[in-house]
């Protein structure tokens, strides 16, 4: 599998994900794909920094793990999820690449 990017995601903003659970699946809703800073130190060639954030309307929290995410135009690949806020209905997910 080819290094994901920004790019890859970028166009799949409002778009659902779904990762496999031992008892079943979950769905995860892309709602951010944005860029961060590059360090200073980094060198030539170094993918560019960036953050996803998912939100799960379930209402029990998923604990911080790397699932298996599917998506129709992206594939299969293993994404590390962090929780990192409650909403009224539900939870939002990120996930750094750096």
């Amino acid at each position: 599998m080819e290094l994901l990017t920004l790019e890859h995601f970028a166009p799949h903003v409002n778009e659902t994900f779904t990762a496999a659970l031992v008892d079943g699946e979950i769905s995860f809703l892309l709602v951010e794909a944005r860029p961060l800073p590059m360090p200073p130190t980094a060198p030539q060639g170094w993918r560019a920094p960036f953050s996803l954030l998912f939100r799960n309307d379930a209402p029990l929290l998923f604990p911080q793990q790397t699932y298996q995410v599917t998506h129709s135009a992206l594939g299969q690949f293993a994404l590390f999820l962090v929780p990192i806020a409650r909403e009224t209905k539900g939870f939002l997910y990120q996930a750094v690449f750096n």
